[in-house]
């Protein structure tokens, strides 16, 4: 049976410059037919027509990849569409992640330009077949997008000439063995979201605020005003001031224009999307400006919500709201570190925190083990795996602690998550060679120090408020990775059968060495908040109560914590873990800076990238790094599931066959209560302070053909599926 794979690559035959090309081929039928398939791909984006009718709903298919190693295409069932003469129109966009570097536009896997790549399969009633593939028989035309870049924007001109037809050139160089079917989930218009104000700033910009920090871009009446340009800027925030803000965005134009020609169109653009919360107006007149006119679409990978948390304290809850849409905002085909400024990049460190709290929120597993998947094709011969991926900058610096590590800690979550062992099979080669590699950097075995590149303990505050790497030593960050990966590695290989002798005395020796020189050094860069989070959530202490008072004594003389992207996500799951839950939500209840708090305060709608993004004052911190939607202090999340609300699942049953329930209800909240929706169907932990003194309700559910363990007070209890509504007096 022919597929895409017997078409060929094809682009225009003329210099269009930035203009983005159609692709057009008429069909028609004289015969029957019992189903029409459609597939496509392209090097860039796409969007494709079948009779005047968009196919899918794929937003900027056909999605990202390793592209020198595989590019995914779509398949369609058009029957439905079909007629006698049937049109074929596919728009292919400016697809900077195929170039390469979006700033300088380097050299791809074959060619600097788009391509295109397309096949319709007709199947006869009569038994027969017909492949119509993408060939020189197709032809082009100019679209009326004259500029589109997925940082910049785009630019549609209403008046452009888009009827003159131009022959196509077929690229014989392009092999099509890369073509692979979709593996992730497809990017899709997932929310719309109303206009809730207009302002007019004391420069004088009109502007409109939607309330939400998004990723996505604003479908708009263009007025019917012929050759008037109409330009709509993006910005995540405002200055002190109340002035349109974009510095933080840095080269990232992040401007939609359209010029008129005359007549009314709802109008979104096609192949570029932006993260904002306001958009600047300019070229229109007052009158034009109707807030109903403008509708934000939101717009993130198709994956279902299947984690919900709930509580009685404002700001937390908002916390936790900003959480969920720092996720929407940058799971949008791979994990992004931020979705406004010219980056955008599957940066391992952000994921490789936040994996827990992702797969919690909602049922990521296809979209990571697509990602996954291309970790792997990134990863380097020597074993290390790439900072970003997709590595489209083939950087020679790659292999950072905590950063790398993501390939054995997403893997991880989906593991333990959804129960997935299939992902421990298609990794497990690749896992070991980084556990290898790391093993290797080690000036004896069991240490991790004698590797040039990590970014360390990213953007804590024991450096400086406007620092980036933290002051714990990188090579106690890197050795302790080597305990912390190598153990979730073993644990995974004896789920699938593997011995994992090896790497048990590995860890053994790497726990010794840990101890030897880290611990009690005398070192200042060894005695961090963050240094001590690590000794004790990863087990490397041989006295955790020593670690567990280095680390109260220092947040309770500072006053607050000051950890990075690598100390955030295990501080409060540390604190926990020594009994000190006073301190762990004296940390999360704190409003001022810094906090987590702080940024709900100052009106966040999503997670801020540096503590400081906006400082007391309401100044910002430097534009030249100042994300306001970015999800790796939002790692948080998964303490408000699993301690707050205490739904947890037994490491020996993963998938929450066995749930652990360990609830920490504090009156401060109110009532707290989560729901998972697992594999095995909804489990449900709630607890409510009913009445004075210490009476506590509490609610648990567990799905069919599971059971649980509730460890309450000191106390343990086993249930057996079902619904149970009981009081306790809670002690605390």
């Amino acid at each position: 049976m022919k597929t895409i794979k017997d078409a060929k690559f094809i682009r225009q035959g003329a210099d269009f410059g930035e203009i983005r090309p159609v692709f057009k081929r008429t069909v028609w039928l004289d015969k029957e037919v019992d189903k029409a398939t459609l597939y496509v791909s392209a090097l860039g984006f796409y969007e494709a027509y079948f009779n005047n009718s968009r196919v899918g709903k794929f937003i900027f298919a056909p999605g990202w990849t390793v592209y020198g190693k595989r590019i995914q295409y779509q398949e369609y069932d058009v029957t439905n569409l079909l007629e006698e003469c049937n049109t074929l129109d596919i728009a292919l966009g400016n697809g900077r992640r195929y170039h390469g570097n979006p700033h300088e536009n380097y050299e791809s896997i074959t060619c600097r330009e788009e391509a295109l790549i397309a096949a319709l399969r007709i199947e006869y009633a009569d038994g027969t077949e017909e492949l119509i593939p993408t060939d020189d028989t197709w032809q082009c035309a100019k679209s009326n997008i004259i500029y589109s870049h997925v940082y910049n924007g785009e630019t549609v001109d209403y008046t452009a000439n888009t009827d003159e037809l131009f022959p196509v050139k077929v690229l014989d160089d392009i092999s099509t063995d890369i073509l692979v079917p979709t593996e992730g989930e497809e990017v899709r218009e997932m929310a719309r979201l109303e206009a809730i104000k207009l302002i007019t700033t004391p420069k004088g910009e009109t502007v409109i605020d939607f309330g939400q920090n998004l990723t996505g871009y604003v479908e708009w009446l263009v007025p019917a005003k012929k050759g008037q340009e109409f330009t709509l800027s993006h910005a995540e925030v405002l200055d002190k001031d109340g002035n349109f803000y974009t510095d933080n965005l840095r080269g990232a134009k992040a401007q939609v224009k359209v010029i008129s020609d005359g007549n009314e169109h709802k109008f979104k653009p096609t192949f570029s999307y932006q993260g904002f919360r306001y958009i600047k107006l300019e070229g229109f007149e007052k009158k034009d400006v109707d807030l109903e006119n403008f509708v934000a679409v939101v717009v993130f990978s198709n994956m279902k919500r299947t984690g919900y948390f709930a509580c009685g304290h404002d700001l937390v809850q908002q916390l936790y709201e900003n959480i969920v849409w720092g996720q929407r905002g940058n799971f949008l085909d791979i994990p992004t570190d931020c979705n406004q400024r010219d980056e955008r990049f599957g940066w391992t460190g952000d994921i490789q925190v936040f994996s827990r709290t992702a797969t919690i929120n909602y049922r990521a597993e296809k979209f990571l083990v697509k990602w996954v998947h291309d970790l792997a094709l990134d990863q380097r011969a020597n074993g290390e795996y790439t900072d970003i991926c997709p590595d489209i900058y083939g950087w020679e610096s790659c292999g950072s602690a905590a950063w790398a590590d993501a390939g054995i800690v997403v893997p991880y979550w989906i593991y333990r998550t959804y129960g997935n062992t299939q992902i421990i099979k298609d990794q497990f080669e690749s896992m070991k060679k980084w556990i290898l590699f790391m093993e290797s950097k080690g000036s004896v075995r069991g240490l991790n120090d004698l590797h040039d590149h990590h970014f360390g303990d990213w953007l804590s505050l024991d450096a400086g408020e406007e620092a980036t790497g933290g002051f714990t030593d990188d090579n106690l960050i890197a050795t302790a990775y080597l305990a912390y990966s190598n153990r979730l590695f073993i644990e995974m290989g004896k789920a699938i059968g593997e011995d994992m002798s090896y790497f048990e005395e590995l860890y053994k020796l790497t726990i010794e060495q840990y101890r030897k020189t880290y611990l009690n050094s005398g070192k200042p860069q060894h005695e961090t908040q963050t240094a001590n989070v690590l000794a004790i959530y990863f087990d490397l202490t041989d006295d955790i109560q020593r670690e567990g008072k280095k680390l109260v004594d220092d947040i309770e003389a500072c006053g607050h914590l000051k950890t990075g992207f690598v100390g955030t996500p295990y501080l409060l799951h540390a604190l926990t873990k020594i009994g000190r839950e006073d301190v762990a939500y004296k940390l999360l209840l704190k409003e001022d800076f810094p906090s987590w708090l702080f940024p709900v305060t100052k009106g966040a709608t999503t997670m801020w990238e540096r503590w400081d993004g906006a400082k007391r004052d309401g100044s910002f911190a430097t534009p030249d790094m100042n994300s306001f939607n970015h999800y790796a202090y939002g790692s948080v999340g998964d303490w408000l599931y699993t301690t707050v609300a205490g739904i947890d699942s037994d490491i020996n049953e993963p998938g929450y066959k066995h749930i652990i329930f360990k609830p920490l209800p504090i009156k401060e909240l109110g009532y707290a209560k989560a729901r998972i929706i697992t594999p095995y169907g909804e489990v449900v932990s709630g607890w409510e302070y009913t009445g004075n003194g210490n009476e506590c309700r509490f609610t648990f559910t567990i799905p069919k053909g599971c059971h649980a363990t509730l460890y309450l007070d000191n106390e343990e209890y086993e249930f057996e599926d079902g619904t149970y509504d009981t009081v306790f007096e809670y002690e605390g």
